[in-house]
C-alpha cells in the first residue's frame, strides 16, 4: 500500500470509516482521532484531506447521499411502464426498509443534522432532488414528489415497526397516489 499523502484511497478509507463510526457512534461520537484509528491512517491525514470535521462530515453525507441515490436508480433504471415501476417502488420501499441498518441510522443522522444546519439540509435537497429525477422518469413531477415522501415514510415505518406491514399494503399505498385523478404520464 502507498505511504504518506499518496495513498490514493486514504481520503476514500476516511469517508467510509467517518459514515461506519457515525452508524455506529451517531455524529457526536466522532472525533478526528477515531477515524484516523478506524481508516488506518495517521492522525494528520485527516487535516490533510478535509479542512475540519464539518468538511468531513458533509463529503461524508454527500457520500452516502449518492449510495442512496445508486439504489433509487438500480430500481427505477428498468421499467419501461407504470405497473412495473410500481412495484420497483414497493421493491424499492421492501429493500431499504429490510437492508442495511447502518443506511436507515445514518439516514436519520443526516435527516438531525439537516433540520438544523442549512448546509445538511441542502444534501438533503439535493438527494430528495436526485431522487425524483429517476422517479420522473415512470410518473409526473407532483406524483414523483409524493413517492418520494412515500418511500422515505414507508421505509421508516417498516424499519421501525415490530410488526412491519407486508408488501401489499405497501403497493396498496403506492396505487393509491398514482392512480389518483388528474396525474398525467410524464412527457
Amino acid at each position: 500500500m502507498a505511504t504518506g499523502h499518496t495513498d490514493p484511497r486514504r481520503r476514500e478509507r476516511i469517508i467510509a470509516a467517518t459514515l461506519d463510526l457515525i452508524a455506529e457512534e451517531g455524529v457526536a461520537g466522532v472525533s478526528h482521532r477515531k477515524i484516523a484509528t478506524r481508516a488506518g491512517v495517521p492522525l494528520g491525514s485527516m487535516t490533510y484531506h478535509f479542512s475540519g470535521i464539518e468538511q468531513l462530515l458533509r463529503d461524508a453525507f454527500g457520500r452516502f447521499a449518492d449510495h442512496i441515490v445508486a439504489v433509487f436508480d438500480a430500481h427505477l433504471a428498468a421499467p419501461t411502464d407504470r405497473d412495473q415501476a410500481c412495484e420497483a417502488v414497493t421493491d424499492l420501499v421492501h429493500v431499504l426498509s429490510e437492508g442495511s441498518q447502518r443506511d436507515l441510522v445514518l439516514s436519520q443522522e443526516l435527516y438531525t443534522l439537516a433540520a438544523r444546519q442549512p448546509v445538511y439540509r441542502a444534501i438533503t435537497h439535493e438527494w430528495m432532488r436526485r431522487s425524483r429525477v429517476h422517479l420522473e422518469k415512470h410518473f409526473d413531477p407532483d406524483t414523483a414528489r409524493q413517492l418520494d415522501a412515500l418511500i422515505e415514510g414507508l421505509t421508516l415505518h417498516r424499519a421501525l415497526s415490530r410488526e412491519p406491514h407486508d408488501r401489499a399494503l405497501t403497493r396498496e399505498a403506492i396505487t393509491r397516489i398514482t392512480t389518483t385523478a388528474g396525474h398525467t404520464e410524464p412527457a
